[in-house]
């Protein structure tokens, strides 16, 4: 877990936002929302126009032949029964002898519903940042991409007793109160805090997301999905049969470059077990675990055709999204999630 420190001064303490416990939000164990706000540039040079791939499905618009704010040119095709007339393109016709219409694509509203772990299981970390605080910086990046390409974002933030719901809306006061929430949630997770028993919240969350996003919404899912089970993939195929649905799975690559030798104390903040490390049971049991979990996560994009992005809490967070977005998924599901 990554170390705490303190602020240099004072008067350097002073001026930084301070955590429940008095302290200075510190780089990679917590975020500010200065540290949110910041990411704004960053959004900006993310690309989910239409000539991006179809996997790049932070767009906040998409084709649609539903009445919408825009038209683009889609096709030039013969004339068919039924067609618009005033759709005629006279010129074609008149050149080719025979009858063609131009056939236009409408743009659709679509809401953006960003779903956000802040739970215990998420404040672990062992390179760069905390799980949490990578989560943060996923949903700040994807909320000021969306407003950026003028469609409204929303959320629903949770811990690990209970979830805070903001509703989609198209203003940058909307977005810095959805990050204002992240801030909050995040700044109450601690290290000597009671040890986190929201299994349940997360499927709590997530039917109370299935009610928002009635229909032609984009749900993302910023979790390390800890305590999943059955009705986590129910309730993901609900949403995904209504809306377009995108996880981003974040993870910690500890458990897959495990030190050589040594032991392991490995806690839940109240009970403790000892593994060596040295020992090949050990390790093979570790990485069947997760494997297993890894391979269970990423069926749902079979199963239930929701793509599955691993985001790493030990890199960067905007290049990574960066890159798994302007690939295809079939790239991003050779990840590994740890």
């Amino acid at each position: 877990m990554l170390p705490k420190r303190r602020a240099p001064d004072a008067q350097a303490a002073n001026a930084a936002p301070r955590t429940p416990s008095g302290e200075a939000p510190v780089e990679g164990v917590h975020v500010s929302a200065a540290q949110l706000a910041g990411l704004e540039l960053a959004a900006r040079d993310f690309h989910f126009l239409p000539h991006q791939p179809v996997h790049s499905v932070l767009a906040g618009r998409h084709a649609s032949r539903v009445r919408g704010r825009g038209l683009d040119f889609e096709e030039l095709r013969p004339y068919l029964p039924g067609d618009d007339i005033r759709s005629m393109d006279w010129r074609v016709t008149a050149r080719s002898g025979v009858p063609h219409v131009r056939v236009y694509s409408e743009e659709k509203d679509r809401p953006v519903l960003l779903l956000v772990d802040q739970r215990m299981n998420m404040f672990f970390g062992t390179r760069r940042a905390m799980k949490s605080v990578s989560a943060a910086e996923a949903a700040s990046l994807v909320a000021w991409r969306v407003l950026m390409d003028g469609d409204r974002v929303g959320g629903i933030v949770f811990g690990d007793a209970d979830f805070t719901e903001l509703r989609p809306q198209r203003s940058r006061d909307s977005v810095q109160q959805l990050l204002g929430e992240i801030v909050r949630r995040n700044q109450l997770l601690r290290a000597d805090a009671p040890a986190g028993r929201g299994a349940a919240i997360l499927n709590q969350a997530m039917e109370k997301a299935a009610r928002v996003a009635h229909h032609d919404h984009l749900v993302v899912v910023v979790s390390d999905f800890d305590g999943h089970d059955a009705l986590t993939r129910d309730l993901l195929a609900r949403i995904a049969a209504r809306n377009d649905l995108l996880a981003m799975v974040v993870h910690d690559p500890f458990l897959s470059e495990l030190p050589p030798s040594g032991d392991l104390v490995v806690s839940d903040g109240e009970l403790q077990v000892e593994l060596g490390l040295g020992r090949n049971t050990v390790r093979r049991g570790i990485a069947e675990f997760v494997d297993a979990r890894s391979r269970e996560l990423f069926e749902w994009r079979h199963r239930i055709g929701v793509p599955v992005l691993p985001l790493s809490a030990a890199e960067e967070t905007a290049p990574q999204l960066r890159r798994l977005l302007g690939q295809d998924t079939k790239q991003a599901r050779r990840g590994v999630i740890r």
